[in-house]
This record gives structure tokens, sequence and C-alpha cells, in this order.
């Protein structure tokens, strides 16, 4: 009975340090303690008051919950910034009274990406996600709140992805 328990024991405290060192989002910090975001500047020729702050605090939030670094506000191991290059709202499809039966907000942000742990990682890239809404719905309230969340949610991911996922 007490080499059941030992077996046991020592099955389940070899688990628990295995997964120890694996993380569940794919991230590869390397060396990297800290990361910066810098304020993603809205340079779209449509403004949305806010948009940028909101953009910039939601990539902090995905770092800071799915790392274990550390946000720092200069001198990062990691540094995020750019710009919103574009942010459009445009119809989708047409209703035989040609009015929109569907619209679309299309959100794109260059990013440009410095590991000054890994430089051979860095990057400028831009990434573009969209989100349909109804035609008939103004793109406020509700709707609005839910276009941007659906917009930072999959926007940010693919920067994580492109910057620090190892898949």
């Amino acid at each position: 009975m007490k080499i059941t328990k030992y077996i046991i024991l020592s099955i389940v405290a070899s688990l628990c340090l295995s997964c120890g060192f694996y993380s569940l989002s794919g991230a590869n910090t390397g060396d990297a303690k800290t990361f910066q975001v810098n304020y993603f500047q809205n340079n779209a020729i449509l403004v949305e008051p806010g948009l940028d702050r909101d953009f910039t605090i939601a990539l902090q939030d995905l770092i800071l919950n799915q790392t274990n670094l550390e946000l720092v506000t200069s001198n990062g191991d990691l540094v995020y910034e750019g710009e919103i290059t574009e942010y459009r709202i445009s119809p989708t499809t047409a209703t035989s009274n040609n009015t929109a039966a569907q619209n679309k907000v299309t959100l794109t942000v260059k990013v440009s990406f410095i590991n000054k742990t890994k430089e051979e990682n860095n990057f400028d890239k831009s990434f573009s996600f969209f989100y349909d809404f109804d035609g008939s719905a103004q793109l406020s309230g509700s709707t609005k709140a839910t276009a941007f969340e659906e917009l930072f949610d999959r926007l940010t991911q693919d920067i994580f992805n492109a910057s620090l996922a190892d898949w």
C-alpha cells in the first residue's frame, strides 16, 4: 500500500514539474524580462476618439495576461510601437433599395516589434481585421463595444502570435 502511495505521489510530482515550464499560450519570451507598449497614434483618415488609447491598453493587457513579463514604460526588452493606419466603415452588401444590408468596420495597425534579446525576431508588419454589423445599425453603444472587442481581440492576438508564439 505504501509503495502505491509513493508511485502515485512521484507521478503527480513529475507531472506538476513538467507542466511548470510549459506555456498554454505558446509564448516564447526567451531571456526577456520586460516589455513596453508605446502609444499607438491614430493616423487613420477617419478618427474615432479613444480608439488609440483603447487599442494600446488592449495590447498591454493581452501580453500581461499571457506571459510573465513585466510592463515597463521605457527600456523594455521587448518593444511594441506603431500606429493605427486605417479605421474605415463601409457597406458590404446592398438591398434592392440601394441601402446597406450589412456594414463592415475595418481596423489596420502597423506594428514595429523590437526584441533586444533576440534581434532576428524584430519585424515591421501591418495587421488588419474587420467586423461585420447590420446595415440598419449605427456603430455606437453595444454594437460599437462588441465590434471593438472583436477587433482588439483578434488584432492583439495576431500581434502576440507574430512576436512571441512558437507554433
